[in-house]
């Protein structure tokens, strides 16, 4: 057990992906294997029939960090999958990132906030955030990371702000790529970055108008709204609806239909 616990915080301290099954019925009840990001066993052990099955499974769980008990045969298996800390960007340090900021961070997130204005760009303004960064987002991009745990929020219509930022974004591989403004803004940034060679299928990973339409206005109701579609990206659960309209169990398993 050793080895599995080692190996367990061996991939949170590096900030992985990974996943832990355990048979929790069946003739190998008691059996655990940990997996990777890649869904390769670096301790512990399954029988030989369940584990391609579950590896498999467990890299497709680890892409809306779910956890499911599944049959295989005559055993059932509980995969927990260990997720890191999700990195925020958010490119634009306005009313609406204050707020987006402070409730991002209660739900978990790392924020990053980046603004190249002084007077915005401000830990008494960010008090929440992991990082606040003065600069151009262009000459920024060597400290920022854009994988799977990043979460990408534009908030400024500059195109030095925002272009830069969306360029980096569909270059790398980010969960979610948000960007403000109204459609007319939006085929602006569309055709922009066209001009830099992204096919329409990589500009249709941006969601914008950015948030799930609940008649926000205020700049906390807009980040409540962003922040609902966030979780809806992230979970992969749940339709959008209202649950007053929608019929089945109110707390779904993440996957459910």
């Amino acid at each position: 057990m050793s080895g599995i616990n080692e190996a367990i915080a061996a991939i949170l301290d590096a900030e992985r992906f990974g996943s832990v099954a355990t048979v929790i019925a069946g003739p190998a009840i008691g059996a655990k294997a940990v997996f990777d990001e890649n869904g390769a066993v670096v301790a512990g052990s399954l029988p030989d029939d369940l584990l391609a099955d579950v590896s498999e499974d467990a890299v497709a769980l680890m892409q809306h960090e779910q956890h499911r008990a599944l049959e295989y045969g005559e055993h059932q298996v509980f995969i927990e999958t260990l997720a890191p800390p999700p990195d925020l960007y958010v490119f634009g340090a306005v009313h609406i990132g204050q707020a987006l900021c402070s409730f991002a961070s209660q739900m978990g997130y790392r924020v990053t906030v980046i603004d190249s204005r002084p007077m915005f760009a401000t830990r008494e303004r960010f008090p929440q955030a992991h990082r606040v960064l003065l600069g151009w987002p262009a000459d920024l991009m060597e400290e920022l990371a854009f994988d799977r745990r990043t979460w990408v929020v534009v908030l400024s219509h500059d195109p030095r702000h925002e272009t830069p930022a969306l360029e980096a974004a569909l270059r790398g591989n980010p969960r979610y790529i948000g960007a403000m403004g109204s459609r007319r803004t939006h085929a602006l940034r569309v055709e922009r970055l066209q001009n830099l060679g992204f096919t329409d299928e990589e500009i249709g990973k941006i969601h914008s108008p950015i948030g799930l339409d609940i008649g926000a206005e205020t700049p906390q109701e807009v980040a409540v709204s962003i922040l609902a579609e966030m979780t809806l990206v992230r979970y992969g659960a749940g339709t959008g609806l209202s649950l007053h309209g929608v019929e089945g169990r109110v707390h779904k398993q993440r996957g459910d239909t």
